[in-house]
């Protein structure tokens, strides 16, 4: 007995002692990341060439959270930049003589069309330099290949992949699936265009939805013709003609048709890159990634620090109540932040960067409140991102001038409910009745259990009648526009950026800068600082706060791969509530 406690101690102390140590070692790490990106000095050599790979998700805005995108598998960092620093750094390499030209690496590209259609421009102005681009891959998609038209060389491995086909849509319906499970969808909804709800109620696309699908993806799919006519010269009739007879099956075939300039393997490109920079082939290739070009000291706009401001406030994800996280839009913490900035005198001008599928119908109202006090007393410009639809448009309607991509997704003016009732799955699938006792006639609306009256019906859609007509006055007022006009572009139809700019619904084409750039004119500015917001928790408190949950996500990101999308979806799915203003797909083009 003696010795069986003597173990059991030894075993309570080792456990002890292994945890104080684990602690201390983890934290020493944590604490090595936090070190080694508070120490951003980055010097660089001249003759160097700046190395842009698209491989990691691009959002609107560089998190400074070294642990946002931690793989707790590998136990390494893989930092994620945001639009705004690969903007600012291709800008910076503009005029940075130290920085002789740029090599799109672009086997992988992770980002929305309009966020191309950003880097692009800057490309197209990088390129005001007389600096190089040369893009290379061993597979190019039709967006990445749309990226890289803007390069002086486009090389491809000789066995590599080139895609020039057209976009396409595949929609999946569940009426069937629900109809075998007994399960009625209750669908309520303004606008023959609303789409979100087709699933559960039809077997394919209404006529209605047919129509946006083929207009929207018609403008996007132009636009990506047109700009790479315009750089590789090429005939849009020719590219056409390309992609209907699928041309382009091989590198052979795209290089005999101009789609690339040469086929060459890695080393190759490298070679050539020294020749560019002239320097010997027996030396190393100087290359800086985006990643760590984003802190190389940059030369600053104005000599002294403005104490006038622009505030460049995020609005990325979905829209739901409350104060939301870094990947949603939380109506409490923007209005909040929108609030702050229009009580802040030193803020001259707003800029709101728009990137969201829209959400909560009553959040969205919450945020277009601040939005438009604001816009009464200093100029708001809207900056759209990929995705502006539905309630992004909703919070994006008040602003002074509503700026976007040719290629954004906009729209989606309309508002859908729906209820499932689930009585004849839960009888006859599984065996399970349902009995209630209730105090008041409607205690029980929107039970699972049990159909809804023709009464509650017409609750609901008086509901999404007056929210609707809410949002048509808001979109009327905020556009100069009429209800009735309003209305017929509105229905919960979903427009391209060209086609929006067409019906009024914004007004300029460009991207954040271009917004950055009305802000200022607007505002009377001359010299200016830039704040962006909301502020960021300092990286020790954010890592804290979702370290756990961050340790989970990372091991069913790596399990699931490419599906995780799936999994995100659904878990979103079942934490929707109240009335919706939100787009009925994503969109990802390839």
């Amino acid at each position: 007995m003696k010795g069986f406690l003597k173990y059991t101690l030894a075993t309570i102390v080792g456990v002890i002692l292994a945890s104080i140590i684990g602690f201390f070692l983890f934290f020493g790490v944590v604490g090595s990341i936090i070190s080694s990106t508070q120490d951003k000095t980055v010097k660089i050599k001249p003759n160097t060439v700046l190395q842009i790979k698209l491989d990691k998700q691009i959002v609107d805005r560089t998190s400074n959270n070294p642990m946002e995108n931690f793989n707790f598998q590998s136990f390494q960092p893989e930092p994620h930049l945001g639009l705004n620093d690969i903007l600012k750094n291709i800008e910076a390499a503009k005029t940075d003589d130290n920085i002789k030209g740029i090599y799109l690496d672009l086997t992988v590209i992770k980002t929305g069309i309009a966020t191309i259609e950003e880097i692009r421009d800057a490309l197209l102005d990088f390129k005001k330099s007389n600096k190089f681009i040369i893009s290379y891959a061993d597979y190019y998609t039709q967006a990445s290949y749309y990226l890289s038209s803007v390069a002086d060389k486009i090389y491809v491995n000789p066995q590599g992949i080139i895609e020039l086909k057209g976009l396409h849509a595949e929609l999946m319906f569940f009426k069937g699936t629900l109809k075998k499970l007994e399960i009625e969808p209750e669908i309520i909804r303004h606008g023959k265009f609303k789409s979100a709800v087709e699933p559960f109620m039809l077997e394919k696309m209404s006529d209605a939805n047919r129509e946006q699908y083929n207009t929207f993806m018609g403008s996007i799919w132009d636009k990506f013709l047109q700009g790479i006519s315009e750089q590789r010269n090429i005939s849009i009739n020719d590219l056409t003609k390309y992609a209907d007879n699928l041309t382009i099956r091989n590198p052979k075939s795209a290089l005999k048709y101009h789609i690339v300039d040469g086929l060459k393997y890695k080393d190759e490109i490298i070679s050539e890159l020294k020749n560019l920079v002239k320097i010997e082939q027996n030396k190393k290739l100087k290359i800086i990634s985006l990643t760590k070009y984003t802190n190389v000291p940059k030369t600053h706009k104005y000599k002294h620090l403005s104490k006038n401001k622009i505030a460049v406030i995020y609005a990325q994800g979905e829209i739901n109540m409350g104060k939301g996280t870094d990947k949603t839009i939380g109506s409490e913490k923007l209005s909040q932040t929108i609030r702050k900035a229009r009580l802040d005198s030193t803020i001259k001008a707003v800029v709101l960067r728009v990137n969201s599928p829209g959400g909560s119908a009553l959040a969205s109202e919450v945020i277009w409140r601040e939005v438009y006090l604001t816009k009464l007393v200093k100029p708001v410009i809207a900056s759209m991102g990929d995705v502006a639809a539905s309630g992004g448009y909703y919070i994006s309607c008040a602003a002074d001038t509503i700026v976007a991509s040719p290629n954004t997704i906009t729209g989606s003016i309309g508002v859908f409910g729906i209820l499932l009732n689930g009585e004849k799955f839960l009888k006859n699938k599984l065996g399970i009745t349902v009995d209630r006792v209730k105090t008041n006639k409607y205690a029980d609306f929107g039970s699972f259990t049990r159909p809804m009256t023709g009464a509650e019906r017409d609750i609901i859609q008086t509901g999404v009648e007056d929210i609707y007509d809410t949002f048509l006055t808001h979109v009327a007022d905020g556009r100069n526009m009429t209800k009735d006009a309003v209305d017929e572009i509105g229905q919960g139809r979903v427009w391209s950026g060209v086609n929006a700019k067409k019906n009024g619904l914004i007004d300029v084409f460009g991207g954040l800068n271009k917004a950055i750039e009305i802000a200022a004119e607007k505002a009377n500015l001359e010299k200016y600082r830039i704040v962006s917001l909301p502020k960021q928790v300092d990286p020790f408190s954010q890592i804290m706060k979702q370290l756990k949950g961050d340790i989970e996500l990372s091991i069913l990101k790596n399990k699931l791969g490419s599906d995780y999308k799936y999994y995100d979806k659904l878990q979103k799915l079942t934490k929707i509530e109240g009335f919706q203003a939100r787009l009925p797909f994503d969109i990802d083009i390839y």
